[in-house]
């Protein structure tokens, strides 16, 4: 079932063409081509993708991008005039050609092909190693000792390719300790996408004079707010050199965001109109947002955010990513958006984690697996007993505001982990399933009926989506489903979640 390469050529270069086309329309010049140009993209792009979408959808698409004026046609606007265009283009060529569309359909055909999660983003870290010393850092938990060498990245990245994956993520430690071998991955796959999860101290001139000739790499910046916020976390004059980077990174053109942890301390401050337009004044697009995860041993279960805070932070994401209103900057919350992608991502069903020792696990926070990359393939991993387990699991729950295997519903991942053997891959303290499990349960049983109650509301505008059987899940996922005897309840079926054990009465 290889992928047809000549095809693939030609559509490549059709969008290369039109990417080119649309820059050279739109930048330095006025508004007006920008409807024009957006609207030969999306005709571009109906055919790839006619399989996953009806043409009533695309003929929506069509009418929100002929407007120049909307928030998000603005928002391209600017962005089509400040970011590099090589950088721009390769982004855009890589992340949507590559990725969503072309990689994305042969991703589900493997997908059915091996009966098994494919994911189409890989996250892998380089290096365990960091400038940085910061507060409960995940990361911290595996020393600065482990790196996976540029033999083990290229032939992650090579068989990933093999499998229409396109787009990389690299987590750690800090992967800019890792430059000049992340350079050389970037240069080598100029068919994928490099995104870097940093936080930004190393970066100078010569970095950002690397990343506008290699084109195919962007950025997220951590940060956990103005000032002292991000200092008393990550270290004295840390939020300075980030701002500088910041500063220097638009200056160049460099495409990228953020990415925010937000606990109890600090969820209001990390949404608000204070720090959206500090970030925005600074070349920010999009902030990625993840709840504060309580593992490893001495993670504090008081940065959980209880259900009221948590409530806060759907409406107020929401709100600020809307058609109008809000800011012009793109977000996403990992944790509370679940409904968007149909629950859980991780296990593969959209992607995999990579640790610097090798072993590959479901999911960044999910420290336990079957498999090493250094001794199996890619593909072998991926089909790996834990991962099996979350495809044969996944939704984890009919309530996709409640999608974590761990956070909501860690009866799972203790269940997963004991069924399947999986080892804890944490290489400080080792932590079972269970008490992993234990922490998580009190705010688990907390939140089931606030997500209850928000999901099966019938005046929320995404009530007539939240009521389908299906939960727009794909193709493979329902016949999977179908052979288990399973059936996705809507929101309002009183039957819908029975059989969890935080059902409400």
């Amino acid at each position: 079932m290889a992928m047809n390469k000549v095809v693939h050529a030609a559509q490549r270069a059709a969008f290369s063409v039109a990417i080119d086309a649309t820059i050279n329309a739109v930048r330095g010049k006025g508004p007006e081509n920008m409807a024009e140009q957006a609207v030969k993209l999306v005709n571009l792009a109906q055919p790839l993708l006619a399989k996953r979408y009806p043409d009533a959808n695309w003929d929506a698409v069509r009418a929100f991008v002929s407007d120049p004026n909307s928030k998000w046609m603005q928002y391209a606007y600017r962005a089509i005039n400040e970011i590099d265009p090589h950088i721009l283009k390769m982004n855009a060529l890589n992340l949507v050609y590559e990725g969503m569309f072309a990689g994305y359909n042969y991703v589900m055909e493997l997908r059915e092909k091996y009966d098994c999660n494919m994911p189409w983003i890989l996250l892998f870290d380089p290096t365990s190693a960091c400038n940085l010393h910061c507060k409960g850092c995940w990361a911290a938990e595996y020393g600065n000792r482990l790196n996976l060498s540029f033999e083990d990245m290229d032939r992650i990245v090579t068989e990933g390719e093999e499998l229409g994956i396109h787009w990389y993520m690299c987590t750690g430690g800090e992967p800019t300790c890792r430059k000049e071998d992340l350079f050389k991955l970037a240069e080598k796959h100029q068919s994928s996408v490099f995104h870097l999860f940093t936080n930004g101290t190393l970066i100078d001139q010569a970095f950002c004079d690397r990343v506008k000739q290699l084109g195919n790499m962007a950025f997220f910046i951590s940060i956990e707010g103005i000032g002292d916020a991000t200092d008393d976390r990550r270290g004295a004059g840390v939020y300075d050199r980030v701002m500088h980077a910041m500063d220097l990174m638009k200056e160049n053109g460099l495409l990228f965001g953020t990415s925010i942890c937000y606990t109890s301390a600090n969820y209001k401050a990390v949404t608000s109109d204070e720090f959206m337009d500090m970030l925005i004044s600074h070349g920010v697009r999009f902030n990625w947002y993840f709840h504060y995860m309580p593992i490893g041993d001495g993670a504090n279960v008081n940065l959980m955010l209880n259900a009221e805070q948590r409530e806060y932070m759907i409406h107020r994401v929401r709100e600020i990513r809307g058609y109008t209103g809000g800011k012009p900057i793109f977000c996403i919350d990992f944790q509370n958006d679940g409904e968007y992608i149909d629950g859980c991502i991780a296990g593969g069903r959209q992607y995999a984690h990579i640790n610097p020792a090798g072993d590959v696990e479901p999911c960044v926070f999910i420290h336990y697996s079957n498999a090493n990359v250094r001794e199996m393939s890619l593909l072998d991993c991926l089909r790996s007993p834990i991962f099996m387990a979350y495809y044969e699991g996944q939704p984890f729950n009919d309530n996709l505001l409640r999608p974590c295997p761990m956070l909501e519903n860690p009866e799972c991942i203790e269940r997963m982990v004991e069924e399947t053997g999986a080892h804890c891959t944490d290489l400080q303290a080792t932590e079972s399933a269970h008490d992993l499990a234990e922490k998580c349960r009190p705010a688990a049983r907390e939140w089931a009926p606030v997500a209850e109650r928000l999901w099966t509301d019938p005046d929320d505008p995404r009530a007539e989506l939240r009521n389908r059987t299906c939960s727009g899940l794909a193709d493979s996922d329902l016949e999977r489903m179908k052979r288990q005897g399973r059936t996705m309840h809507g929101a309002f079926d009183p039957e819908r979640d029975k059989d969890s054990i935080f059902a409400t009465k």
